[in-house]
């Protein structure tokens, strides 16, 4: 009815055919629309000078694929029996090792197996990564990938390399998935000063960058992006996709990260100067 009232329909008039929603959205992935939104968005933080331009931070999340565990089938099956339910089959995992090289799920091929941790179970899932200034929490930039246990350090730097274009250095901060040599290396290559938790051992950091207070301030602030990520799938309804495939999930959340941005700077405006 809200919808409705929305765009001046009554409660009687004919309502839209579901295929003008099929292609709109098609066309919304096709011209890079949500992208540019959340862009436009970033740009008038910027001007309203909410946006750090020397801190940021970098972190990632699994979000969970609207397809079910059933559907993780392997490449090679030519079963063409009919299942006892269409709506619920009866699957049977027992004793089969299953995994992204060779099962893929015919519900989204997009989607992988992935976990959150050790202890915790597996669900066919995307990766979402997230780039935060520190000054006021605000998201700087959103991507969507292959949850394939690389993707954390691999968006990162894509990120990076697309939000935050020029020679000027910036610090960098991560929890100890990225402590690696190989990110650490990437960062520094970049004029990044790479300001990772460090791990318990075989830390890729040295005392050069863990010493000085800045680090320790990166360190806290980090923390904040699990708020945006809290925030994207609770209120922003973003815990599990709704479509299939990168493009429409991608879009989802794009305008999503942008609903984030919109609502932290209308409190953050409201304050005196």
């Amino acid at each position: 009815l809200l919808f409705r009232w929305f765009l001046d329909m009554d409660m009687t008039e004919a309502s839209f055919d579901a295929t003008a929603f099929t292609h709109n959205r098609a066309r919304l992935i096709a011209h890079d629309v949500a992208a540019a939104f959340f862009r436009a968005v970033v740009d008038q933080a910027k001007a309203a000078n909410l946006m750090s331009s020397d801190h940021f931070t970098v972190d990632g999340t699994l979000i969970e694929a609207a397809a079910s565990l059933k559907s993780f089938k392997r490449k090679d099956d030519d079963d063409t029996k009919p299942p006892d339910d269409k709506g619920n089959p009866t699957v049977d995992f027992h004793g089969e090792k299953r995994s992204n090289a060779t099962h893929e799920s015919t519900t989204d091929p997009d989607a992988k197996l992935a976990r959150k941790g050790n202890g915790k179970e597996a669900k066919l899932s995307y990766s979402a990564h997230a780039l935060m200034e520190n000054r006021n929490g605000l998201l700087v930039g959103f991507e969507l990938d292959t949850a394939d246990g690389y993707a954390e350090r691999r968006a990162a730097l894509d990120l990076v390399d697309r939000c935050l274009p020029g020679k000027r250095r910036i610090t960098l901060g991560a929890d100890k998935g990225y402590d690696t040599r190989d990110f650490v290396a990437a960062c520094r290559d970049r004029n990044i000063t790479p300001h990772v938790a460090q791990k318990t051992r075989y830390s890729a950091l040295d005392a050069r960058t863990s010493k000085p207070s800045g680090y320790a301030i990166s360190q806290r602030i980090r923390k904040r992006v699990e708020e945006i990520f809290g925030w994207m799938k609770t209120v922003g309804g973003y815990r599990k996709t709704r479509y299939v495939g990168f493009g429409a999930n991608q879009v989802v959340g794009m305008l999503t990260a942008a609903a984030y941005n919109l609502v932290r700077m209308a409190r953050l405006l409201e304050q005196p100067a």
